[in-house]
């Protein structure tokens, strides 16, 4: 099975090797036939903490590393 791999800014990176990512995603409401944003944060793993608050990263899913981190960060876009 492919893994995924998603792409957002960087909001977060106070934490020790882990950067909380906020990835958004559009789609159209099945009724009111409107376009709906919906965003969530995810932890992910950044082994030698270079990313800073704004960089837009691309993360991929791996194993679980921790109870929430279960992404790691591939590159900067």
């Amino acid at each position: 099975m492919p893994k995924r791999i998603l792409q957002g800014p960087v909001v977060s990176d106070k934490m020790d090797k882990t950067i909380v990512v906020l990835v958004e995603r559009r789609f159209k409401h099945p009724l009111q036939k409107k376009v709906i944003r919906r965003t969530k944060r995810y932890q992910a793993h950044d082994e030698n903490n270079n990313f800073k608050v704004g960089d837009i990263v691309r993360i991929e899913e791996c194993a679980p590393i921790s109870k929430n981190k279960s992404w790691k960060v591939l590159e900067t876009v």
